[in-house]
C-alpha cells in the first residue's frame, strides 16, 4: 500500500502540512525534535514522494476542481460559467468545492478533500489562503491557479486591478462634482483592498479633494455590509457619494437610503464594484465597475491546460464603468 503524508501525520501525531512542509525542505517553523520524528517516521513507513504519479494522474485526470469562498457575493457564477464553458471544449469535468468564509481550517480541509482525488487542475476562487493551507497545495504537485484575486506572494493568478479599480470609481465620482467620497464595505486588511484604497486616495488627490480616514469603512463585501456602512456614516453624513465594494455592499446603502428617505442618485451617488446583474434588477440601477468574470474563469482553464503552466502567472482582465441610474453630475 502507498504510503502517504496522511499516513506519517497520523503516525507522527503532527498536522498534514507539517509533514508536508518537512518533507519538501520547509524547517523554519518547525522545532528540531519534530523535525526528526517526521523524517524518522516517514523513513520507517518507507515513504517515497513519487512526482511520476502525480504528474501521470493529473495528465489523464478529466475533471477540474473549483475551491470557492462562501463568502455571500455573487459574482463567482460568471467566473464558473466561464470555467464550465471552456472545461466543456475540451471534453473535462468540473467539481465545486466550498472552503467557508475567511476560515483558514474549511480551507485546509477543502484542499485536502480535493488533492485526495484524481484532479487535473485546482482553481482557487477569491481565497486568501493561510500558509498551512498553500503548503498543502503546493506539496500536491497539481497545478493550480488563483482567481478574482490578485497577490503579492508569487502565487499565479487572474484577476482585476484592483488599483486601477478603486482609482477609476473615485475619479469617476470626482469628475462629476463629488467632494465628498467614501469607500466602504471592502476587507481594509486584505491585499485587494489595500490595492483599492491606495488607487482611491491617488484619485482624491489628482482632484485636489481632502482625505477622509473616517470614509474608509471595512467590511466584507456583504449586504449587510452596505446598510452598516450607511449607518456608521450617519444620515445626516455630508457624504455624497460612495464607492461600495461590491454590488451587494451597493444594494445594503440603496435600501438603507430609501428608508431614510434619502433619494438616489438626487441626494447620493452610487458606484459600486463587480457589475454583475443585481446591478441592473436594483433600484434605481446601478452604476458599475463591471470585472470581466466571465473571461478569468475562462482564461484560467487555459492556463491549467498549458504543457507547463507558469508558476509566477499574473494576469489582469479588463474593467470598465457602466453608468447606471444610481450617479447624477453635481451642479457647479
Amino acid at each position: 500500500m502507498k504510503i502517504t503524508i496522511k499516513d506519517i501525520a497520523k503516525e507522527a501525531n503532527v498536522s498534514i502540512a507539517t509533514v508536508s512542509r518537512i518533507l519538501s525542505g520547509k524547517t523554519e517553523f518547525n522545532s528540531k525534535k519534530t523535525i526528526k520524528k517526521v523524517r524518522t517516521v516517514a523513513q520507517k513507513m518507507g515513504y517515497r514522494k513519487n512526482i511520476a504519479a502525480v504528474e501521470l494522474v493529473t495528465q489523464t485526470s478529466k475533471v477540474l476542481a473549483v475551491i470557492v469562498s462562501a463568502t455571500k457575493t455573487n459574482f463567482a457564477n460568471q467566473i464558473i460559467n466561464g470555467i464550465h464553458d471552456e472545461a466543456y471544449k475540451n471534453d473535462l469535468n468540473v467539481i465545486i468545492i466550498y472552503a467557508g468564509e475567511n476560515n483558514p481550517q474549511r480551507q485546509f480541509e477543502a484542499i485536502k478533500t480535493v488533492i485526495e482525488r484524481s484532479v487535473k487542475g485546482i482553481f482557487l476562487l477569491a481565497l486568501n489562503l493561510s500558509n498551512e493551507s498553500y503548503d498543502l497545495l503546493r506539496e500536491s504537485g497539481i497545478p493550480y491557479i488563483f482567481l478574482s484575486i490578485s497577490n503579492n506572494r508569487g502565487f499565479p493568478f487572474i484577476a482585476s486591478d484592483d488599483y486601477l479599480i478603486g482609482y477609476q470609481a473615485t475619479k469617476y465620482l470626482a469628475d462629476r462634482g463629488n467632494q465628498n467620497i467614501a469607500l466602504v464595505g471592502l476587507d481594509t486588511n486584505s491585499y485587494v483592498g489595500k490595492k483599492r484604497i491606495a488607487g482611491y486616495q491617488n484619485a482624491l488627490r489628482e482632484s485636489n479633494i481632502a482625505f477622509h480616514s473616517e470614509w474608509i469603512i471595512n467590511g466584507s463585501f456583504t449586504y449587510e455590509d452596505g446598510v452598516k456602512a450607511l449607518k456608521k456614516l450617519g444620515k445626516d453624513s455630508i457624504v455624497t457619494s460612495i464607492v461600495a465594494c461590491s454590488d451587494f455592499v451597493g444594494l445594503g446603502i440603496i435600501n438603507q437610503a430609501l428608508s431614510w428617505g434619502i433619494r438616489i442618485p438626487d441626494d447620493l451617488s452610487i458606484i459600486s464594484i463587480d457589475g454583475t446583474s443585481i446591478c441592473k434588477i436594483t433600484r434605481p440601477n446601478l452604476t458599475s465597475v463591471t470585472q470581466s468574470f466571465y473571461e478569468m474563469g475562462a482564461l484560467g482553464v487555459q492556463y491549467l491546460l498549458a504543457s507547463k503552466p507558469d508558476r509566477h502567472y499574473k494576469k489582469f482582465t479588463g474593467i470598465a464603468i457602466e453608468e447606471r441610474q444610481s450617479t447624477k453630475h453635481l451642479k457647479s
